[in-house]
């Protein structure tokens, strides 16, 4: 397996000038041979930062300390991202009060969490027919989730599922 760099360094850089910046040498354009004197005389690498800019912009660096440092900034990044957790909570168009409660109760934890409410009405067979009460089901969840979460989507139907989303509150 070839390992490719994706920087340009040393005698691989192409052009014949080059913008050198950093912190052991005075910024300005260098010709690609004294650009590479120079890091020579500091036993460093002359790495390609910029390669679209014009002349290109190069640094003086010691290279493997330097992908190191981009991976070690590309992971913190990676950690500090959040993940959206999506928590979903199915019921009947004819779901009875104690089983709207355990739900409920369910999706009061879920959002206290920090974590997505997809809430939705599964209609089979025949139960289609009762839309409306699906509907009214999940506005009344909604209703009663409101100190804990605010409405993403209101309740759509899409095929034998009337769906509906709720974020948490921050």
């Amino acid at each position: 397996m070839i390992k490719v760099d994706p920087h340009n360094i040393n005698e691989k850089i192409t052009a014949p000038e080059v913008r050198l910046v950093g912190d052991n040498v005075e910024v300005g354009v260098y010709k690609l041979s004294q650009a590479l004197a120079l890091a020579k005389e500091q036993e460093l690498d002359l790495v390609e930062i910029s390669p679209k800019a014009v002349p290109p912009v190069c640094k003086i660096l010691e290279y493997k300390k330097f992908l190191y440092e981009q991976k070690k900034r590309e992971k913190a990044l990676k950690s500090k991202a959040t993940k959206v957790v999506i928590k979903e909570i199915r019921f009947g168009p004819q779901t009875d009060e104690h089983d709207y409660e355990f739900k409920k109760k369910h999706a009061v934890k879920f959002l206290s969490e920090g974590a997505k409410l997809k809430a939705f009405v599964f209609f089979k067979g025949r139960s289609i027919v009762f839309k409306e009460q699906g509907q009214i089901l999940l506005l009344r969840l909604a209703q009663d989730l409101e100190e804990y979460g605010k409405v993403e989507q209101l309740p759509q139907l899409e095929g034998k599922r009337m769906t509906m989303f709720i974020a948490p509150k921050k």
